[in-house]
């Protein structure tokens, strides 16, 4: 038999898979090894016969290495072609096509070596039949092969004995192979109780033996199951429910940063599942044949084609590269699965991104491809009464120009908005104010008449209103902005936020696509608004009620990110869009500045609060003299809230709500002049006054003793109730000349521990504490160190557990004392132990590059020099930072630790060994060098070492 791919046989006959004619195509020019098939294969047993005269038994060996090196020759030809032209429809088409030649070739060699016999009794015919992806011609390299042995009534010894033989080869060529052995009853029977096997049967294919068999299964699948009453009602539902579930499992949405291929939202099964109800409803054995019948256009058939086409194309390039069945597209193969698909770095956009910009993209044309079919079969709904279970609608004309269809948004006919543009935009400002689905036929029609969506319409005054009024409702414009995005409609009537649809930001910090992103932040500023997250956000939940730009804030928050992916600043170049955006949608001069200040500034808040002494006059006065107005502040404060939280789970936390929260009430108290102007010794003066109240056991001169042991910038760093502690703990270690005191107190409403040393202070000391407690498993969000008039030191770290959460059990806080009370007797070398210790990297992790960065900053405080660090995080990096700052003869009066996904941003205050800022060029550059080098990744991947389980010492 000629290894050539013949066309495609009708039903009931043999033959090998059809092959799309795009498939088929060689355009690479370049001459690939041949795929062996059946009449290869068969060949090759024979000669193997041949050759070894010898019991079947002695022949098993050789016959399942034969197969083996028939398998590798054939996966290596097809790899060779889809290498070449990365073509995952013919990829998928021939390794079928090989599967074929194997299975056959098998079946002829177990019937005629094997179990031979002169004549076959009736109850001894059987067929091989391809059953679900297999049936259907489809197989990524490492699929699953399913197959259906078919009997013409009950199994007979002989037909197990050939069933059971051919299984255990094709086990043993390591495929998964799931089988039945049925009779054509069973199979009919069955599959009216089961609609996954009705499924399988549907695309059943016909490979070897009794093709009257298969026929007889073909005709009575069609009479007793497809044309049962109400069978294509059941199918149509169990379908949808099925798909439904599988979404919900998968996080329910398109846009999750590593989503399955196969199963995810607007993956392969979905257009499978579109396909599999066409075949059962409208009888079709191709898309094409839905052009036929009217259900698609023939454009929509080709971008059915070519989503099929690029998601076959990244599964079989996931396999390949993994080496495995594999469909979820996690972060550490995104970036190899771009460079071997061929894609580069273009505008602003690095490889990986725009590899999964296009994946996200495909994904969205499957939901545009559902929803046009549902609505076909909404319309079939009005003509043939078996798919009752839509309901037919009770339909009243004229709601505010639409028609109300079983409760939903319809239009009267397909060229609507093609006729009326506008109506584009009117019909989700009519659903979102009437709290009214939209009918899937007129998304259908409004997915045909994007194309009418141009200049005109983004100037048309009304067009523009009804969208600013959706945007800025009161009716949740998440739920609106969504139908739109998905619709493909926000994307061009906003040509801006069309450039972040699909858009990826590849990094461990961010969850969702930009689009994604926007759309949930918009939504988080509603519910802040309408009182649902008070408990979380409190401080946001009270002020949003007394902005009075609130159509500015939801502009704002549509317009952040909207100009990520350019190659600049997207700040800067998102205030540039919502310049021409805002007179656009019709909002006022004042307005339109309000957007662009906030677009332009909207990372200001966090970036001070996350990387600022917030008790420094200089930072809050110059962050009050940026923002200017309790307006902005309390505008800023809103979006900056919502923006953190719709970044992912997690990344809103109680830490960063007090830090938010202390630097919106400071801004306040300095633009108010409450406190501003009272300079820093009324605040001084005022903060001990407050600890005199306080201490009330103690004696006058207890309290003048303990004043003195602080310098002022100590007692502006807490409050009352803290001072009045670290006092209390100052006096016992006096009193008991302990020398190291060591306490922590748990912040469950910050989900914070406050770890306090008291200690004698040393040159490292800082240093020498964040190595212990990185060992000790905790992790460094805040420090403030002080140096008292004794010499004693105080060192005040906030922490959280290692991977988030309280630090806060009795085991994990037993290990700090221990560790801390090492560290500084000098037990541990701390270098070699965080070296040991540090745990190896995964591939997922090194998938992201973080590259080090040091910045320096003399104006930012009038005391000190500040050093911002940014590098890949690590367990004990915060230890070689500030071992390396000491080694330079620097001394640390804080530090501010951020992590974001993967990426450590540190920011130390620092002065020279007399007091003074760095300014000196020179000792500034060995400084940034020095820093580098701690930040450069270490070489090797050394063994994780399970932690010594440490002597118990009850924490303070």
């Amino acid at each position: 038999m000629p290894d050539t791919i013949p066309s495609a046989n009708p039903p009931g006959t043999t033959g090998p898979v059809k092959l799309h004619p795009a498939s088929a195509r060689r355009g690479d020019g370049v001459r690939h090894p041949a795929i062996p098939g059946r009449g290869t294969v068969t060949k090759r047993l024979n000669a193997l016969v041949e050759q070894h005269d010898c019991s079947i038994d002695r022949l098993r060996p050789p016959v399942l290495a034969l197969l083996k090196s028939v398998l590798e020759e054939g996966r290596a030809a097809i790899r060779s072609r889809f290498e070449a032209r990365h073509r995952g429809d013919d990829c998928v088409h021939q390794t079928a096509r090989l599967t074929d030649a194997i299975v056959q070739a098998l079946a002829d060699f177990t019937l005629d070596h094997v179990y031979p016999t002169a004549e076959l009794t009736k109850g001894e015919r059987l067929a091989v039949v391809a059953i679900g992806g297999y049936g259907r011609g489809e197989m990524a390299p490492y699929s699953d092969v399913d197959l259906l042995f078919l009997l013409p009534y009950k199994r007979t010894p002989r037909v197990e004995q050939v069933v059971e033989y051919m299984l255990y080869l094709l086990w043993d060529l390591g495929w998964k192979v799931g089988h039945a052995v049925r009779s054509v009853d069973e199979c009919i029977r069955l599959s009216l109780e089961d609609m996954t096997i009705r499924t399988s049967l549907l695309e059943a294919r016909f490979l070897w033996g009794e093709a009257v068999l298969f026929k007889e299964l073909r005709q009575r699948f069609a009479r007793d199951v497809v044309a049962a009453t109400g069978s294509v009602t059941a199918f149509i539902e169990a379908k949808m429910g099925e798909r439904n579930d599988r979404h919900r499992k998968m996080g329910d949405s398109r846009y999750v940063l590593e989503p399955n291929i196969k199963e995810g939202k607007g993956g392969l099964r979905d257009l499978q599942t579109l396909f599999w109800i066409a075949k059962y409803a409208y009888q079709v054995d191709e898309v094409e044949g839905l052009v036929a019948k009217g259900v698609l256009l023939a454009e929509e058939a080709q971008r059915f084609a070519k989503a099929e086409s690029f998601l076959w194309a990244a599964r079989c390039q996931l396999h390949y590269l993994t080496g495995r069945q594999e469909d979820r597209l996690t972060f550490d193969m995104q970036a190899e699965m771009a460079r071997r698909l061929g894609y580069t770095e273009h505008a602003g956009s690095n490889a990986v991104e725009r590899f999964m910009k296009h994946y996200f993209m495909t994904a969205k044309d499957v939901g545009d491809l559902t929803r046009i079919f549902c609505a076909n079969l909404e319309q079939e709904n009005k003509r043939v009464p078996r798919f009752a279970f839509l309901r037919r609608a009770f339909v009243r004309a004229d709601f505010e120009g639409f028609t109300l269809d079983a409760g939903r948004l319809n239009v009267k006919s397909d060229r609507h908005f093609k006729d009326h543009p506008v109506d584009m935009i009117r019909l989700f400002h009519v659903a979102q104010e009437n709290e009214l689905d939209i009918h899937p036929n007129a998304l259908r029609a409004i997915t045909r008449a994007l194309s009418s969506i141009g200049t005109k319409l983004r100037e048309d005054r009304e067009a523009n209103r009804l969208f600013l009024e959706i945007l800025s409702s009161r009716k949740d414009p998440e739920v609106a902005l969504r139908r739109m995005n998905e619709a493909g409609v926000l994307g061009r009537f906003v040509p801006d936020f069309g450039r972040i649809v699909g858009m990826m930001q590849f990094d461990m910090y961010h969850h969702f696509t930009v689009d994604e992103h926007t759309l949930f932040a918009v939504g988080i500023l509603h519910q802040i608004e309408q009182g649902n997250l008070t408990g979380e956000v409190p401080l946001a939940s009270e002020v949003i009620h007394t902005v009075n730009s609130r159509r500015a804030l939801y502009v704002a928050m549509l317009v952040h990110d909207i100009a990520k992916g350019r190659g600049g600043d997207h700040s800067i170049l998102g205030a540039k869009v919502a310049e021409k955006l805002c007179p656009r949608l019709g909002m006022s001069e004042e307005e339109t500045e309000t957007v662009v200040w906030l677009v332009r500034w909207h990372l200001a808040m966090s970036a001070t609060a996350f990387k600022r002494d917030l008790d420094d006059e200089v930072t809050i006065g110059k962050f009050v003299d940026l923002v200017q107005s309790p307006e902005r502040l309390k505008l800023l404060l809103c979006l900056t809230v919502a923006d953190i939280r719709a970044v992912g789970p997690g990344r809103w936390n109680g830490w960063k709500a007090t830090l938010l929260r202390q630097l919106f009430r400071r801004s306040e108290e300095h633009m108010s002049g409450t406190v501003g102007t009272e300079g820093r010794d009324a605040r001084v003066a005022a903060a001990q006054a407050s600890l005199r109240t306080a201490l009330t056991d103690w004696s006058a001169d207890d309290i003048d003793a303990h004043l003195a042991r602080a310098y002022p910038a100590y007692w502006l760093g807490f409050n009352t109730q803290t001072l009045a502690h670290h006092a209390r703990l100052m006096r016992e270690a006096e009193r008991t000349r302990a020398p190291l005191t060591l306490d922590t107190r748990i912040d469950r409403g910050r989900t914070i521990t406050e770890v306090t040393v008291y200690t004698a202070d040393h040159p490292g000391l800082f240093s020498r504490l964040a190595g212990a407690l990185a060992l000790a498993g905790a992790d460094i969000v805040n420090a403030r160190i002080f140096t008292m008039t004794n010499g004693m030191a105080l060192d005040v770290f906030t922490v959280h557990a290692a991977g988030g959460g309280a630090f806060d059990s009795g085991d994990k806080l037993a290990r700090l004392s221990v560790m801390v009370d090492k560290v500084l007797a000098g037990e541990l070398r701390l270098a070699d132990e965080l070296a040991r210790r540090r745990p190896p990297q995964t591939a997922r992790t090194r998938a992201f590059k973080v590259a080090p960065r040091v910045l320096v900053d003399n104006t930012a405080t009038g005391n000190h020099t500040v050093i911002e660090v940014n590098g890949r995080d690590r367990p004990g990096l915060l230890y070689l930072l500030t071992r390396t700052l000491t080694q330079a003869n620097l001394q640390i009066a804080s530090a501010k630790i951020s992590t974001y996904g993967n990426v450590a941003i540190d920011v130390f205050y620092v002065k020279d060994v007399f007091g003074l800022k760095i300014t000196h060029e020179r000792k500034l550059a060995d400084i940034r060098a020095s820093l580098l080098a701690a930040l450069a990744e270490p070489e090797g991947e050394p063994e994780p070492v399970k932690l010594a389980k440490p002597r118990s010492r009850k924490a303070a």
